[in-house]
């Protein structure tokens, strides 16, 4: 009897020690390893997915204060002709509330704003609106100073908002905005898809979502004097006149690593967005992609 005690004793010591074997090796198995993270690319590095936001987040800190200048230095001033397409592809009337996503400096919100301006159209009681919305809070200083050198926060024929915060999980209501404009911004974020479904959220029934973004040249021609120029002459500028090199590098790559147009229109549609389309400007040096919340 004694000796049946024991082994039943010694059996269920090693069930217990298995049990707490298994529950470590549970354990070990649940916390991902660090190869098991999910990836994504930072130009063409590959970093993991919490990394990319955070290295997102330097370069546009780093670039903030020279941002503009280096805009018309790259593009030789041509990226204003395709903002200032890009608003009149928008046609803003009063009464219009525009979500400004990752438009910092303001660019595309002072010409929002000239357009209403501009138009002369009849007064309205509908009041129009502008949330100027980025992840970087310096990119927005920069704007706020550019706004009240220009004479922007004197005029309160439209309200003005600055938002810092996440274009993939926005704190604003849902259907809240008529018009949705994201500028040379979106291929800059982890989760493009997210990005695009909280657009579509925050949109109201009938609103339209437009992004203005560099694509892909058909001409292969075209697009290997393009490469030249952008791999050998922006990182030098980048350097010479912001006396930044990597944030420059970083920004041709991520280019390269955006989709083309057919497929950004695939995914603009996946978001819920109808009558989708795109226009090339400057032989598809860059691209405006739109579409209706219906």
């Amino acid at each position: 009897m004694a000796l049946r005690r024991s082994v039943l004793s010694l059996m269920n010591t090693r069930k217990a020690s298995l049990r707490l074997c298994g529950a470590k090796n549970f354990s070990a198995q649940a916390e991902p390893k660090e190869e098991e993270k999910r990836k994504t690319h930072f130009g063409f590095e590959t970093v993991n997915e919490d990394e990319k936001t955070k290295k997102v987040h330097q370069v546009f800190e780093t670039v903030a204060s020279k941002y503009d200048l280096m805009n018309d230095v790259m593009s030789f001033g041509v990226h204003r002709l395709w903002k200032d397409i890009f608003m009149l592809r928008l046609a803003p009337t009063p009464g219009t509330k525009l979500l400004d996503m990752a438009g910092g400096t303001g660019d595309i919100t002072f010409r929002y704003l000239n357009y209403l301006k501009n138009q002369g159209l009849p007064a309205t009681d509908k009041r129009s609106s502008v949330t100027v919305c980025d992840i970087n809070q310096h990119m927005l200083d920069v704007g706020k100073a550019r706004a009240e050198k220009q004479g922007f926060t004197k005029d309160t024929s439209v309200d003005i908002e600055w938002l810092c915060a996440d274009a993939e999980n926005l704190p604003l209501p849902d259907d809240s905005y008529s018009a949705y404009t994201i500028a040379f911004g979106i291929r800059n974020c982890t989760h493009v898809d997210k990005v695009l479904e909280e657009a579509y959220r925050v949109l109201q029934p009938g609103g339209r979502f437009l992004c203005l973004e560099f694509s892909q040249l058909p001409n292969n021609t075209m697009q290997w004097v393009y490469d030249q120029y952008s791999f050998q002459m922006i990182p030098v500028l980048g350097q010479l006149i912001a006396g930044q090199w990597k944030p420059y590098q970083y920004l041709v790559e991520s280019i390269r690593q955006f989709p083309h147009q057919e497929k950004f229109k695939s995914m603009i549609e996946e978001a819920g967005f109808r009558q989708v389309t795109y226009e090339n400007l400057t032989f598809g040096v860059c691209a405006i992609h739109s579409g209706f919340k219906i």
